[in-house]
């Protein structure tokens, strides 16, 4: 049916109606500036003034999407730079990371779409068919044409706080993506410098080994000229053979670390190998005071107070449904009968106007959306503050491992140099038969036992570099790689 067009209206009546519609317009614009829900600010967290373990430390301004150094090279190893930027390529964690970092952007966009109003167009051809009572009408096919917008002004503000939430929430996906990135950087560092120990363990286990077959032909020929005993020669085998045995055992630790890695680099076990290398990485300094790093760098610290933020606007969307929704939609085209002149004048139809809708009844399903969404931001701010606690921790737990690292690597050193004089002297006086060969066992125990911890504290202290270079968001100050090594 078709929608007669009003009469014109007298020019004084037009003024009125325009002052109308502007005054409404005004009221809207208005009423738009308000958003409910509590404005966000950010959960505060005691910070100390000072490391216990360090020197200076101040709160500073978050940036953790700041680019970050390639923390690494400060071993001055060639090969685990290569490792490190095929895994950044590769791995599948990253991966991951970052495609849902892309979802939570195009979710963005998604959201600010509803600031805007929709617009649609259609065309159809129906047929139908009509009767009154005693009378059938034939069936009548008609063309129409329709271009229709709606638009549902924000005057509460909860389309903005959900375009707050989707931000912060795409904010916090990039942190984690950051966070993702560091993690596999050092879960790298670790296990490439835990190969390289256990290749070196095994180097020692097998320099052992040949060491324990000269003490067993030694023993062998001292046997034969009837200076030993018959159960030197044996004490001398089975030592032997239980230091072969180790030897082949450090391979199980040694093969699982490749196999590691290989997964790390986004490859197959099967196809990846590292060769088997000597131990010459040196542990680099700690700078003396460690300024505002934590907060700054942490991007898993960065991510929880993000989640906070988001749980905080989503306080505002739910408060907003306890107001009224407006909803403005306009709608105009062109139906006529099949075969007439479907654009023009008479066949024209148009539909204008404003619609009000509110809730009246729920049964307090509202108020306990509210009550949700302040108890998640509760939980947010609460999950943020333990991240910081926790940050805080790792800086303070690596700190304080180099610190008595170094120092035990000191008295572990000595207690080498003491062994192998000891083996020497024993080693001696067991050719001079002075001793038993009881004495060289155990001074070649302990001699092994001695170098093998100094060995793993070395290891130690590298982990816990890179877990504390990780603590503090994978920089630190005055950060300059040495020139490369091979090795």
């Amino acid at each position: 049916m078709q929608t007669p067009v009003p009469p014109k209206a007298p020019r004084g009546a037009t003024t009125a109606a325009s002052s109308a519609r502007l005054s409404a317009l005004a009221a809207a614009l208005l009423l738009a500036s308000c958003a409910v829900g509590p404005d966000y600010e950010r959960p505060l967290v005691r910070v100390p003034a000072v490391f216990k373990e360090s020197g200076d430390w101040a709160t500073a301004t978050p940036s953790d999407r700041e680019p970050r150094p390639d923390w690494w090279m400060i071993f001055g190893n060639l090969e685990l730079d290569r490792l490190q930027h095929e895994a950044a390529l590769a791995n599948q964690d990253i991966r991951v990371a970052e495609a849902r970092y892309r979802q939570s952007v195009a979710s963005v966009d998604s959201v600010r779409a509803s600031f805007f109003p929709t617009l649609d167009a259609g065309a159809a051809v129906t047929r139908s068919s009509n009767s009154t009572v005693g009378l059938r009408l034939p069936p009548t096919t008609n063309d129409s044409l329709t271009l229709s917008a709606s638009w549902v002004p924000d005057l509460w503000g909860a389309v903005r706080r959900n375009f707050e939430e989707s931000k912060a929430n795409a904010q916090a996906s990039q942190a984690n993506l950051g966070a993702a990135v560091l993690t596999v950087q050092s879960t790298l560092a670790l296990d490439y410098f835990a190969l390289r120990v256990a290749d070196e363990q095994q180097r020692l286990l097998e320099e052992a080994a040949e060491a324990y077959a000269k003490s067993l032909e030694l023993t062998e020929s001292r046997y034969r000229g009837g200076v030993a005993a018959r159960t030197d020669v044996t004490q001398a085998q089975a030592q032997l053979e239980a230091i072969r045995a180790q030897a082949i055992d450090a391979g199980i630790q040694r093969g699982q670390l490749e196999h590691a890695i290989a997964v790390l680099l986004g490859r197959a076990p099967a196809d990846f190998s590292v060769a088997r290398q000597g131990f010459d990485i040196a542990t680099p300094p700690v700078p003396q005071a460690l300024p505002a790093r934590l907060l700054e760098r942490r991007p898993d610290v960065a991510a929880a107070e993000r989640a906070a933020a988001a749980a905080n606007a989503q306080i505002g969307v739910a408060e907003s449904a306890w107001f009224p929704s407006l909803t403005i939609s306009a709608s105009g085209g062109y139906r006529a009968p099949s075969g007439a002149n479907l654009v023009s004048a008479p066949f024209r139809t148009w539909t204008l106007g404003p619609a009000l809708a509110e809730t009246l009844f729920d049964a307090g399903a509202r108020g306990a959306a509210v009550r949700s969404a302040e108890a998640g931001y509760d939980a947010a701010a609460a999950g943020y503050r333990k991240a910081v606690l926790s940050a805080l921790q790792n800086v303070e737990d690596n700190l304080l491992a180099l610190h008595l690292l170094a120092q035990e690597v000191e008295r572990q050193d000595a207690a080498v140099v003491a062994a192998q004089e000891s083996l020497r002297l024993v080693t001696n006086q067991y050719k001079a038969g002075t001793v038993s060969y009881l004495n060289v066992i155990t001074a070649q125990t302990t001699e092994l036992t001695d170098r093998i911890t100094a060995l793993n504290l070395r290891g130690r202290q590298l982990s816990a570099t890179v877990q504390l270079i990780t603590a503090l968001g994978g920089d630190w100050p005055g950060l300059s790689p040495p020139a490369l090594s091979a090795r």
